[in-house]
């Protein structure tokens, strides 16, 4: 079994791999070194791997140290992967982000494939048929555009992402709300349609914390995958012990 660690912005997703599938995740505080030796008490791990795109503090590292199997450190532009990373900057690249598309080439071999992640912030990566990661484009996401609006002006208040959202605000709330996310779901809506443009047969996989509901006429793979990075990480992890 493998021991999956992705740590993102906001929280820890720990997930566990066996055979590559998923067995079970759970998401966690970022410094919840608890949470992490009684997920692994529960299952019988031979080896591990943890990315993060945020800093990591002591008390973490001392129980990823601590761990009684080997984990590796993934970093973009040093540890092996089983694509063609073209990023001009692979050491500044997210990832998480790389990770996505590695697990979008190991589902979807021979497909050009768009991962859009919509989190903290929204990401768009693209690989192509043969395994080449071309590069993507990065994006405020929901919250985040919210709290911009409340700082950057002097009365327009924070408003939360969930609730009401009309294709027309009412009122100052929904006309934030409404905004921001439909402004988000064009813009996807956009991207997608652009690439399409360019690759017919492009399969879409949609990840992150936020589901919004899009509008497309054309006959569309597009898939919901919220284990993308995960297995990405699982298949890069399976990759590095089988090239040892």
């Amino acid at each position: 079994m493998n021991l999956i660690i992705d740590i993102g912005n906001t929280c820890v997703k720990l997930v566990c791999f066996n055979e590559g599938k998923v067995v079970e995740e759970q998401r966690t505080d970022k410094d919840d070194a608890v949470a992490l030796q009684s997920f692994c008490s529960r299952y019988p791990f031979s080896r591990g791997i943890c990315s993060s795109v945020s800093d990591i503090s002591e008390e973490y590292s001392a129980a990823l140290s601590s761990l009684p199997f080997s984990m590796m450190e993934f970093k973009s532009g040093t540890t092996r992967v089983p694509i063609i990373n073209k990023y001009n900057t692979p050491l500044t690249l997210g990832s998480d982000r790389l990770a996505a598309v590695v697990g979008a080439n190991w589902l979807q071999p021979g497909r050009d494939v768009l991962v859009i992640d919509i989190g903290t912030c929204v990401t768009f990566d693209f690989i192509n048929s043969i395994g080449e990661y071309l590069g993507g484009n990065i994006s405020p996401g929901p919250t985040m555009r919210l709290k911009a609006l409340n700082h950057f002006t002097a009365r327009l208040p924070f408003v939360e992402r969930r609730g009401d959202t009309p294709d027309f605000g009412t009122d100052t709330t929904t006309a934030i709300r409404s905004g921001v996310m439909n402004g988000i779901k064009y813009e996807i809506e956009g991207y997608i349609h652009s690439f399409l443009a360019k690759y017919p047969q492009l399969f879409v996989y949609l990840t992150g914390g936020v589901h919004l509901n899009l509008q497309f006429s054309e006959n569309l793979s597009i898939f919901a995958d919220d284990f993308i990075v995960p297995k990405g990480l699982n298949r890069i992890l399976e990759y590095n012990n089988e090239h040892k």
